[in-house]
C-alpha cells in the first residue's frame, strides 16, 4: 500500500482571495456600484469613473475620478462617445494608477451614452495593461432609446470586447420578458441593474467564497484570458425539499439564456451554486448533471459554496461564454419587441427591422450579390444577363435626413426599398 507524501504545512494554507476591484463608469455605471451590497463584495475596492460631477457627488464610493478638461466645460460628454474616449485618452495614466494592485477589475456601465461607452473601452485597456484578469459587465439601451445609441453602444460593446478578458452584456429590452404593461419605469431600471448585479455577484461568489468545491483563480484566468469572449447570464433560486429540480427547470426556461439554447452554443460555462448547511453533494450533482447535458461542447467549470443565510434555499448562477463571437443575447436588441409577441412574429423578419437604420448605398456589384443571394438557381446562372434589364433604383444619401430616425410601419422600416426588405429579385 502507497503511503501519503508528507506535505509541507505552507501548502496547506487556503488559496489567498484576489485583490478585486470594481469601477462603475458613466452614470448608469456609478449608478450600479450603488445598488451592490457593500458587505456581500467586502474586499472588493469600488471606484466611480464619470465626466459628470452631479453624479459623482451622489457616489458614496469611496474613490472617485472625475475625468474633466476645458473642451468638456463642465456638461460632459454631451451624449458623444469620441469625447468620453478622447478625455478617457488623456487621463490615461491616472486610470492606469487607479487600475494597479488589484488581480481581477471588474468593470460596470451602461452603453449608448457619452460616458460610458466612451471610457470604458479605454478603462478596460488600461487595466489589462496592469496584468489584471479584466471583467466587463454592460447593458444595452432599450430600443426606444432610439437607433443612435443602439448603435453607439453596439460600436463600443465590439471595442469592449477586443481588449477585455471577457465581457457580460445584457441588453435592456430582454427585461420586457419578466414585466408586464404595469410595470413602471424606475421598477423596470430597477430590474436591470439587479440582473446585471446578478452576475457580478456570481463571479465575485466564483472567486472568494470558500465551501464544498473551489474554484481557484487561476482556473477562472485560465478560462477566460485572451479569448475575448462575450457571455450570457442567469441567477435562479428555489427552496424546499424540490429546489435541485426546481432551480433547473427555471434555468433552462429563463429568458436571459434563451430558454437553455445559449447553453448549446457555449463554449465555457461557469456555475456558481450556493446553498445553506443542509446542501447534499447529491443536489449538486444532479443539477451539474442537467446543465452539463445541455452544454456538451462547453468546458464547464463549477463552484459550490455554503452560506449559513441560505438555509432550506439553492442559489445557482451560470455564466456562458461563446468566444470571439456574439452570443444570442447581444444580437436581440434590434429584434425584440417591446413586449413578449407569439414566437413566430418575434422571429419573423419585420421584428428584425424594427430598428434598422437607413439603408447605406449600394454599389454596382453588392446590388448583384442581393440579387444572386436572394433569387432562384436560375437567376443565380443568368445574373450577367440581368444587368441590362435592371432598374436603375440606386440608393442615394437622404441628406440632412441621415441620422432621423427610421419610418417604421408594423415593424417594417419603410425607408429600405420594398424589393431589398422581401428579397425580390428583379427579372
Amino acid at each position: 500500500m502507497k503511503t501519503k507524501t508528507q506535505t509541507p504545512a505552507a501548502m496547506l494554507e487556503p488559496a489567498k482571495t484576489p485583490a478585486a476591484k470594481i469601477f462603475g463608469v458613466g452614470s448608469a455605471g456609478v449608478s450600479l456600484l450603488e445598488v451592490m451590497n457593500r458587505e456581500e463584495f467586502a474586499g472588493a475596492g469600488f471606484v466611480a469613473v464619470n465626466t459628470d460631477a452631479t453624479s459623482l457627488a451622489g457616489s458614496t464610493v469611496a474613490l472617485k475620478i472625475h475625468l474633466e478638461t476645458k473642451l468638456l466645460r463642465g456638461l460632459g460628454t454631451g451624449g458623444d462617445p469620441e469625447r468620453g474616449r478622447a478625455i478617457a485618452e488623456e487621463q490615461f495614466t491616472t486610470l492606469k494608477t487607479a487600475c494597479e494592485g488589484a488581480d481581477v477589475i471588474f468593470v460596470v456601465a451602461g452603453l449608448g451614452g457619452g460616458a460610458g461607452s466612451g471610457i470604458t473601452p479605454v478603462l478596460a485597456r488600461a487595466a489589462r495593461e496592469t496584468g489584471a484578469l479584466v471583467l466587463a459587465f454592460v447593458t444595452l439601451p432599450f430600443v426606444c432609446e432610439g437607433n443612435r445609441r443602439l448603435q453607439q453602444a453596439q460600436q463600443s460593446l465590439e471595442q469592449i470586447k477586443s481588449v477585455a478578458d471577457g465581457v457580460i452584456c445584457l441588453p435592456c429590452q430582454k427585461t420586457f420578458k419578466l414585466i408586464d404593461e404595469n410595470t413602471s419605469v424606475l421598477d423596470t431600471f430597477r430590474i436591470t441593474d439587479e440582473l446585471l448585479v446578478d452576475g457580478v455577484r456570481g463571479v465575485w461568489r466564483l472567486l472568494t467564497r470558500p465551501g464544498l468545491i473551489q474554484i481557484h483563480f487561476d482556473d477562472l484566468c485560465a478560462l477566460v484570458r485572451n479569448r475575448h469572449s462575450e457571455s450570457a447570464f442567469a441567477s435562479v433560486e428555489a427552496s424546499g425539499p424540490a429546489r435541485s429540480r426546481e432551480v433547473v427547470e427555471k434555468l433552462l426556461n429563463h429568458p436571459l439564456l434563451e430558454e437553455g439554447r445559449v447553453l448549446a452554443e457555449s463554449d465555457a460555462v461557469l456555475v456558481s451554486m450556493m446553498g445553506g448547511k443542509d446542501l447534499t453533494m447529491a443536489e449538486v450533482g444532479r443539477v451539474m448533471e442537467q446543465i452539463s447535458r445541455h452544454c456538451e461542447r462547453a468546458q464547464v467549470i463549477m463552484g459550490a459554496a455554503v452560506d449559513e443565510a441560505l438555509k432550506n434555499h439553492l442559489s445557482v448562477t451560470v455564466i456562458a461564454a461563446k468566444a470571439n463571437g456574439a452570443m444570442a443575447m447581444a444580437e436581440t436588441p434590434m429584434t425584440t419587441g417591446y413586449l413578449d409577441q407569439p414566437t413566430g412574429a418575434r422571429g419573423s423578419a419585420r421584428s428584425a427591422s424594427r430598428c434598422a437604420p437607413p439603408a447605406p448605398p449600394l454599389t454596382q456589384e453588392q446590388r448583384e450579390q442581393v440579387l444572386a443571394r436572394h433569387g432562384s438557381g436560375r437567376a443565380r446562372k443568368t445574373v450577367a444577363k440581368m444587368r441590362q434589364a435592371q432598374l436603375p433604383l440606386a440608393i442615394i444619401s437622404k441628406g440632412r435626413f441621415d441620422k432621423s430616425e427610421p419610418t417604421i410601419h408594423k415593424g417594417e422600416d419603410l425607408d429600405i426599398p420594398t424589393y431589398i426588405r422581401r428579397g425580390v429579385a428583379l427579372n
